[in-house]
């Protein structure tokens, strides 16, 4: 079972309870209605990256879903809170690629992204065993990796918050979603010749 897809989400959420502010982070991010089963983070060979409104078609309410995620959670009036899932992904497609999962205090949703794509990069660079020099690999310009002959593309799903003045829970999620078979009642389906 091979992920053939991934859509990125993010959410906040607030409440009295802690796990109530999980739960209404899940709602925002609109995968609050699944089974969420955590996984580790390679990003599959040829995986694509589709769009959240398209992803959710595959899923039904209920159903045991795959995801990277990550979330962060404080009850301290104006303590800012950051969720991240970054990706790096080989410009050989039919290479691995890496997802990671970073939460922090204090940082914004730039700080917190930027963390986690170099966090992606970094672990790729180790698991290929790619020497790597964050000061002499990221080219600004391009907005990419180079780590020698491979170039890696980057990018994160963040959510950051400030805490609720009153005191309640607040809590952030970011998640990369992976779809490994058509399915879902309103999704789509594999098409049937005759």
């Amino acid at each position: 079972m091979v992920p053939h897809s991934i859509f990125l989400t993010k959410g906040v959420g607030r409440a009295k309870e802690k796990l109530e502010s999980f739960e209404n982070a899940l709602r925002n991010a609109r995968i609050a209605n699944f089974n969420l089963v955590r996984v580790s983070s390679i990003f599959p060979p040829r995986c694509k990256i589709i769009p959240r409104s398209i992803g959710l078609k595959y899923f039904s309410p209920g159903e045991i879903v795959f995801c990277v995620m990550s979330d962060c959670s404080t009850n301290e009036p104006n303590r800012l809170v950051a969720a991240s899932v970054g990706l790096a992904i080989p410009k050989d497609r039919d290479l691995h690629g890496y997802l990671s999962e970073h939460h922090a205090y204090g940082q914004t949703d730039d700080k917190a992204g930027d963390y986690a794509e170099d966090l992606a990069a970094k672990m790729l660079a180790t698991t290929l065993g790619i020497p790597f020099d964050e000061d002499k690999s990221w080219d600004e310009r391009r907005k990419l990796w180079k780590l020698e002959k491979n170039i890696v593309r980057t990018t994160n799903v963040t959510q950051s918050a400030i805490g609720a003045k009153d005191g309640r829970w607040t809590t952030v999620v970011a998640a990369a979603i992976l779809i490994t078979e058509p399915r879902g009642r309103s999704g789509p389906s594999p098409r049937v010749t005759k």
